[in-house]
């Protein structure tokens, strides 16, 4: 068995729908998973862009979303989640906009690619308020069991023609 991490909103490598972006709802896509590896104790999710701001030119990585402690019992989020609706003892970290929950795609140019990684841990870990993703990542070291990637790729539409 190998870990998953799979969504009925995109292909792996496939384009994110309008409704899961800043052009769109906003809102998080449905994301599930299956087969844990053995012993995994909590898990931790981490969407981010390694393209920004230019996928031609990238500089930076934006991170969109940091959950962690979700229970190993969970077996995926529902589209739309948001903090009322997460497993319970799931924590929220911050994303690039400095808020917790989720920030959907908004590239300022070109298609770039969103990258949902689903941690298996070891161990529960302890209450770290809000952290980012680097000290999300401190806390994970050395626990984790076992990642699985979910690429989505967006590029904005472009604006319509004036006449």
């Amino acid at each position: 068995m190998t870990f998953k991490l799979s969504s009925q909103a995109f292909s792996h490598q496939g384009s994110i729908p309008r409704r899961y972006t800043c052009e769109g709802d906003d809102v998080a896509p449905d994301l599930a998973w299956s087969d844990l590896p053995p012993g995994t104790q909590s898990l931790a999710l981490i969407v981010d862009d390694p393209d920004a701001p230019d996928p031609a030119a990238p500089k930076l990585t934006w991170v969109h979303w940091v959950l962690y402690n979700l229970p190993p019992s969970a077996t995926g989020l529902a589209a739309a989640s948001s903090a009322g609706d997460l497993p319970g003892g799931t924590r929220e970290g911050l994303n690039d906009w400095k808020r917790t929950g989720y920030g959907g795609p908004c590239p300022p140019i070109g298609r770039h690619r969103y990258f949902h990684k689903l941690y298996a841990l070891d161990r529960a870990l302890p209450d770290l308020g809000k952290p980012t993703k680097a000290q999300l990542e401190k806390a994970m070291a050395g626990h984790v069991l076992a990642m699985v990637e979910l690429i989505g790729t967006y590029q904005k539409e472009d604006a319509p023609t004036r006449r």
